[in-house]
This record gives structure tokens, sequence and C-alpha cells, in this order.
């Protein structure tokens, strides 16, 4: 192999004999031709990156919408939460209390079909 050479079938090679590698003059055609591919080539880029900032724009939107929303529903949770605890406290002082959980009588099964008739004193 002699030196400052590419060696046979390398890719460095080849690219030397690319035709497009070639220095030859270009014809008026060719220069148009490629001054209209360059411009195609440059809207699509414009197109393309206007589509992604356009995505992105539209994620954020649903990000900060979602945010929101989760915001909202853990007020919600804590409310709830709250509401859960104090009708619990309701529940224990009633059951204290309450003259149908005292009466021994009240724990004989009867099978009733209202609901609300099973709250009420035989």
């Amino acid at each position: 192999m002699s030196q400052g050479l590419p060696a046979a079938g390398s890719v460095l090679q080849r690219s030397f004999a690319a035709p497009g590698n070639q220095a030859q003059p270009q014809s008026p055609e060719d220069d148009d031709r490629k001054v209209r591919r360059r411009e195609k080539n440059r809207v699509a880029a414009q197109r393309s990156r206007k589509k992604q900032t356009q995505k992105a724009d539209k994620l954020h939107e649903e990000y900060e919408c979602l945010e929101q929303e989760n915001t909202v529903l853990r007020r919600e949770i804590g409310k709830l939460t709250e509401e859960l605890k104090h009708l619990s406290e309701v529940l224990k002082e009633h059951e204290k209390i309450c003259p149908l959980l005292l009466c021994p009588m009240n724990f004989v099964p009867v099978p009733r079909l209202d609901p609300v008739a099973g709250c009420l004193p035989r």
C-alpha cells in the first residue's frame, strides 16, 4: 500500500470515486435545481420545527390543565377526609346512646326487605 492513498475498497476511496465528489463545472440547470431543493428543504425544516413547537405548546397546556385538576382533586380529598373524620366521630358518639344498639332484642335476626325498616325499632 502506498503512503497517502486510501486502501482499495475503503470508505475513503469510495467517497473519492463518487460522482458527486468530483470537481466538475455545474450547469445553470443544476444550480437552479440545487437552489430549489435547498429552498424546499428549508421550508420543510421550518414546517417541521413549527409543528414540533406546536406539539410542545399543546403538551405544556395539557400539563397546566392536569396540574390545576390535580390541585382541585387534592383539595376535595382533604375536604372529604375531614368530613369522614367528623362523621366517624358523630357515629361513634351516637353508638354510645343509640337505643337500637343497646337493646339485646335488636340483635335477633329478622329478615326485612326494606333497608329503612332495618333501622326502626321492633
